[in-house]
């Protein structure tokens, strides 16, 4: 049994505990130093160690923010615990795009504005072009079969294709508007009631989820909100400076900042749920692997970029209608991103994920690293929502199928009400 044991027993309970606590420990010195910046304190560190250190201190928190939701997943079932678990599920992702889209409104003609949707655009294709990919590709090896998904994933794929279908028309408008904000953070709430709806079942917990989810009821929720409030402000402490720091990296090293904050600040986020979905699949959980990432989606294209308007006209200091403008580079990104999103729900409609479609969405990703230039973008928008019409045209099932999204999605409501997990649980 190794260090990481994801096994019952004492010996592995002792060390998930160990794996909680040094958790905790390593994100110290992030909160900290900026406790002691922002008193004044002078600490400055080069670019690199400050990317290295606040930027672990957002993966730290990620993770534990990660162990901690799944835990929470024994208590929560009303709509307002969901939708406080979501937000803070979600957090890291959040934090640096959100910064700069702060930044953005307090400079409108500085360069942060070009910024603004580079981090949520590189994290939803990063999330798709890479970790759904990894998942159904080591799935594969070890079961020789494709990623098999539950039917209760309709919910999901719904509310991803409205959104990525919605996405495709925000650059038409020269701008993410408040009212688009209004409308996508109105789809993430309406996603948030349905889940609310769906049948309340025990997780499956591993690792360190596991010995926190079987605590006692009373204990398990005491240490839950606290890691959650450790996480938030350790997160929050991390934003500005892991993003500053990013930006001056590339400066120094030559590299584009555009690319530092689209794919190397998504990187400390996104990489515990890839890796909790990575082990839900080498384990043979398909179900649970495929619903930690496309649950991630769903939040990101909805609370994430309707939240990005809103952020920055109250930085901005001027609640107008127009809301973050895009500019081209930022439009054509938007656009690719929307449209890999929606050949991503064009390949799971069949509720399966195979080798051969996560080998697709990885070549596709890739590629795009090395091929860059505007030509380039407009060609992989045209691939991508050209082979999702081609799979909807030559393949029946899938597009009957998608005909059944919303009336599966309607039929949440039809069913009984299923008793949560704390009226079934007593003290123990």
């Amino acid at each position: 049994m190794t260090a990481l044991s994801w096994r019952g027993g004492a010996p592995g309970i002792n060390r998930n505990w160990l794996l909680i606590a040094l958790m905790v420990l390593l994100g110290l010195p992030a909160g900290i130093l900026r406790i002691v910046d922002l008193a004044g304190g002078g600490v400055h560190l080069g670019p690199g160690l400050t990317v290295l250190v606040f930027g672990g201190g957002i993966i730290v928190a990620a993770f534990l923010i990660s162990w901690a939701g799944e835990a929470a997943q024994r208590d929560v079932s009303q709509t307002l615990a969901l939708a406080f678990l979501a937000l803070i599920a979600v957090l890291p992702e959040y934090s640096v795009d959100l910064y700069l889209a702060w930044q953005a409104g307090q400079d409108p003609t500085g360069p942060y504005v070009h910024f603004a949707t580079a981090n949520m655009t590189g994290a939803n294709r990063l999330l798709l072009g890479l970790g759904w990919p990894m998942v159904a590709i080591l799935f594969w090896f070890k079961r020789r079969r494709g990623l098999q998904l539950e039917r209760g994933i309709s919910l999901e794929l719904l509310f991803l294709a409205i959104a990525g279908l919605y996405a495709l028309t925000i650059p038409f408008k020269g701008g993410i508007a408040l009212w688009d904000g209004a409308i996508l953070m109105g789809l993430f709430c309406a996603y948030i009631w349905l889940s609310s709806k769906t049948e309340h079942l025990e997780p499956e917990l591993i690792g360190p989820a596991a010995v926190l989810g079987n605590l006692r009821t009373s204990r398990r929720r005491t240490v839950v909100v606290s890691l959650f409030v450790y996480c938030a402000l350790i997160i929050l402490a991390c934003a500005e400076p892991f993003a500053e720091g990013l930006l001056e990296a590339g400066r120094g090293l030559g590299i584009d900042e555009f690319i530092m904050i689209q794919w190397v600040a998504p990187l400390a986020s996104e990489t515990p749920e890839m890796l909790i979905a990575i082990i839900f699949a080498l384990r043979g959980q398909a179900a649970a692997a495929g619903s930690v990432l496309i649950s991630a989606m769903v939040n990101q294209w909805t609370l994430l970029i309707g939240s990005l308007p809103v952020v920055y006209s109250l930085s901005l200091g001027d609640i107008t209608l127009k809301g973050l403008p895009l500019d081209a580079r930022q439009a054509e990104e938007v656009w690719l991103t929307a449209a890999q999103g929606v050949f991503g729900v064009a390949l799971l409609l069949r509720r399966s994920l195979g080798g051969l479609a996560g080998a697709t969405l990885l070549l596709m990703w890739a590629s795009q690293l090395a091929v860059t230039g505007a030509a380039a973008r407009w060609g992989y928008v045209g691939s991508y929502l050209g082979f999702s019409v081609g799979l909807l045209l030559f393949d029946r099932t899938r597009l009957r199928s998608a005909g059944r999204l919303v009336p599966e999605v309607l039929d949440i409501f039809r069913r009984p009400k299923v008793p949560n997990a704390e009226e079934h649980e007593k003290e123990r």
